[in-house]
């Protein structure tokens, strides 16, 4: 069974799986909007020459409990059906299982993702929409980098006592490059300032070793 048969099916998988439970996004999306409506509270009389920078800051927070949120539910199903197992002992380069878990997981975050900086968008009283792409973006570089090494790390994580506590533990110190880089880039664009290349390169820079390494380390991750 070549690679990339593997990774369709995992995906399909996942996504059939979600479809029919959606337990994760509505957890997820419950999470992000509540914390729309704590912000939007919280902060009544921001002024307008500060919305886009104190957004920005608030829009990953969201974005990266959320996506805790759902990675430590993403190895839950197969941990429960023994499924695991299975896994670990199919005759197949494992990145691929990984491949196709991460894939799952990037899309649910940007599904999130969109729906967040909508809520933003409508509580703060952000027009958004001449800055749709280049925010498609950033946001897609930036959830790159969470859901692949969040996805090593869940499937690390999802064996031990303490998964809702390890994974934050695990991935949160390796994860402040990009958010400091993604925040950085969406703050410019809600200023409407040009995006500068520094956090762009360190976006795709962490991206492509997360992945790599992520790839690569994942065919041990599955031995007991």
């Amino acid at each position: 069974m070549n690679g990339y048969r593997v990774l369709v099916a995992v995906l399909h998988k996942e996504m059939l799986t979600e479809w029919r439970s959606r337990d994760r996004v509505i957890a997820m999306l419950i999470f992000s909007l509540l914390v729309v409506v704590i912000y939007h509270f919280a902060l009544p009389e921001l002024p307008s020459s500060e919305v886009p920078s104190t957004v920005s800051g608030l829009l990953w927070s969201a974005y990266l409990f959320a996506a805790i949120l759902g990675l430590n539910r993403s190895f839950s199903a197969e941990l429960e059906n023994h499924a695991l197992t299975g896994l670990a002992m199919a005759p197949l380069d494992r990145g691929w299982i990984f491949l196709g878990k991460a894939l799952a997981n990037f899309i649910l975050l940007i599904f999130i993702q969109a729906l967040t900086a909508t809520a933003f968008a409508l509580g703060f009283d952000l027009d958004l929409r001449s800055l749709f792409l280049p925010l498609a973006g950033i946001f897609a570089l930036g959830a790159v980098g969470i859901t692949s090494v969040g996805t090593l790390f869940a499937a690390i994580a999802v064996r031990t006592r303490n998964q809702e506590l390890l994974l934050p533990l695990l991935l949160l110190p390796l994860l402040m490059p990009i958010l400091i880089a993604a925040t950085t880039a969406t703050r410019a664009l809600l200023l409407g300032e040009p995006v500068p290349g520094t956090p762009v390169r360190m976006l795709v820079m962490a991206d492509t070793i997360f992945l790599v390494l992520s790839f690569i380390c994942f065919e041990y991750v599955l031995d007991d």
